[in-house]
């Protein structure tokens, strides 16, 4: 594989004139149960195929007692894996530190810029280039900036986060010893980010010279698994898994109409755009419609009966998508802000998916307006209709280690899982694609931006493969990974 880096059919509704609210009702679907951890007899081919490399709790588990030491260590990583949330919003506090506009005028520290300064340093040696000075002068200027805001948030809901995310740690803003202190917090985040980077880019790099192409891939695609969990998010992915669904239907995989049930992993929330670090419009999840936009206009589902769950861990997404269902039940939309900066050589198709976003499932509205610092950047918005957003069931789930237990008629189709296995070890994946293989009915897809292992006790098999490419820059794209669950 190359190598690439890490979606009109109108549906009227009756509604009566003197209504003071109207009530929209999800397609029929199962209630769901709570979700079920995976079992020991579920889980053990798994544990006997990675005998060599599994955690050392888990390599002697008692022969007369392995059901119950395996629950207890399920129940254990759970929590493990929930605790990585908080870390997770600590990198997007950084994000916004470096990207964000809402609390600051001075410039922001683009991805570019950071990586021309690395460039600079590297031929400074020991000593501090002018561009490491600038940027450190600049980080310290805008942490000024975000402390300064979190003191009087006012409606700005980022603000409001990271004020309570940096109180929760223990950093006040209310005195000034507070606020020496939260600069410094935030001054040694932002190094910490910068050395994980670094360190990425080596485990990349490492691989990358291996000469193997899937080894590379697969280190790409375990390359978070010790890294807080993120919900940010970007379209381009989006892109991505519509690209892909188009080229499935070309083949035959996918017939018209045959995509009812749909799951998402890890649908996202950006609180500051992966992609650009965007954070002048209200928070919003984009993939559940991404998606349903998608398979409407391919013809793969029906207004009528497409349905959408989606699966996270974090309750901020959750509790986001569940007020935003209830309040499609009362009749109210969902806006979805869609920024696109023009002039950084991104290709055609994903200018043309850009500007067709939507069609199916909503109506162009007036979008927020862009800050100056953005230079080209252009945004559409788009309101998405009450009874597709009262179609997306949000669960609380942890897809490595949990599962629904549905009736065969309530499997789903299709699961989507972009940008989230990344975040776990070989071992780990595993358990997730068999946890996926369990909700999955019969021939039905995964589509991941991940390489998993296939082992013969899950009945998943990677069909193909679709690579989709972003702009000109080297290596801007995705591979994404046809999963299909075969005969077991």
């Amino acid at each position: 594989m190359p190598r690439l880096k890490p979606l009109r059919i109108a549906l009227w509704l009756v509604v009566c004139s003197c209504a003071a609210s109207v009530e929209f009702a999800a397609p029929g679907g199962p209630a769901y149960i709570d979700p079920a951890y995976i079992g020991y007899d579920q889980a053990r081919p798994i544990l006997d195929a990675f005998k060599q490399a599994l955690p050392p709790e888990l390599q002697s588990l008692p022969a007369q007692n392995a059901a119950a030491a395996w629950d207890q260590w399920v129940a254990a990583r759970d929590r493990q894996i929930r605790s990585r949330l908080e870390r997770g919003d600590e990198d997007s506090l950084v994000n916004f530190l470096l990207f964000g506009t809402s609390f600051t005028t001075h410039k922001r520290i683009t991805l570019e810029f950071l990586a021309e300064v690395g460039r600079k340093q590297a031929n400074a040696g020991s000593a501090v280039s002018p561009e490491g000075a600038d940027l450190m002068a600049t980080v310290r200027a805008r942490a000024d900036d975000l402390i300064r805001g979190m003191e009087a948030p006012g409606q700005n809901e980022r603000l409001t986060f990271a004020r309570r995310l940096l109180e929760k740690k223990g950093y006040s803003v209310a005195d000034q010893a507070g606020r020496n202190r939260a600069r410094e917090y935030l001054l040694a985040s932002f190094a910490r980010v910068l050395g994980e980077q670094s360190r990425y880019a080596e485990s990349l790099e490492n691989a990358r010279k291996t000469g193997n192409s899937s080894e590379e891939f697969a280190e790409r695609s375990r390359l978070y698994r010790e890294r807080g969990l993120s919900s940010d998010t970007s379209l381009f992915p989006h892109f991505a898994i519509a690209e892909t669904l188009a080229a499935m239907k070309a083949r035959g995989l996918l017939g018209e109409g045959r995509i009812r049930r749909v799951a998402i992993i890890g649908p996202g929330l950006d609180f500051t755009d992966k992609q650009d670090g965007y954070d002048f419009y209200p928070l919003q999840t984009v993939q559940p419609f991404a998606v349903m936009d998608s398979l409407l206009r391919l013809g793969l589902s029906s207004p009528q009966n497409l349905a959408v769950t989606t699966f996270d861990l974090s309750p901020r997404v959750n509790d986001h998508l569940a007020l935003a269902s209830g309040k499609a039940r009362r009749g109210i939309g969902y806006t979805i802000q869609l920024p696109f900066e023009a002039g950084r050589g991104l290709k055609q198709s994903l200018a043309d998916y850009w500007s067709g976003f939507g069609h199916f499932i909503g109506s162009q509205v007036q979008p927020a307006p862009v800050p100056r610092s953005f230079g080209e950047t252009r945004i559409r918005a788009i309101r998405v209709r009450p009874e597709f957003v009262a179609r997306v069931n949000p669960t609380d789930l942890n897809i490595v280690l949990q599962r629904l237990q549905l009736d065969p008629a309530d499997k789903f189709d299709l699961i989507i899982a972009t940008n989230i296995l990344v975040y776990y070890d070989t071992f780990e994946q595993s358990l997730a694609l068999a946890n996926v293989a369990s909700m999955l009915k019969p021939s039905g897809f995964l589509l991941s931006n991940n390489g998993l292992t296939e082992l013969p006790s899950i009945p998943m098999r990677s069909v193909d493969y679709q690579t989709v490419v972003y702009s000109d820059r080297p290596g801007d794209g995705d591979h994404i990974v046809w999963y299909q669950k075969v005969a077991e």
